[in-house]
């Protein structure tokens, strides 16, 4: 999962790969502002048929927290 955040990452948010680890931040580290999440999180709302809580959204700090999340999400809907 992590590589396919990282993908997502890389091809529609224009981040460096290199900048991204699971421990990278989204705001502190890759510079992300609270739009640029939203969209994040619609992307991966849409690529997997899940439903993101906004407030835990709000929560996530860590790229790895993202993962973890969606990773608990998909595991749900199975």
């Amino acid at each position: 999962m992590f590589e396919e955040v990282k993908n997502l990452l890389v091809e529609e948010m224009s981040i460096n790969a290199d900048d991204i680890t699971e421990e990278a931040e989204f705001g502190k580290d890759l510079g992300f502002n609270s739009l640029e999440l939203a969209d994040l999180v619609v992307m991966c709302e849409d690529r997997y048929a899940i439903d993101i809580d906004e407030e835990k959204a709000h929560t996530i700090i860590t790229v790895g927290d993202f993962v973890k999340y969606l990773e608990e999400l998909l595991a749900e809907k199975q």
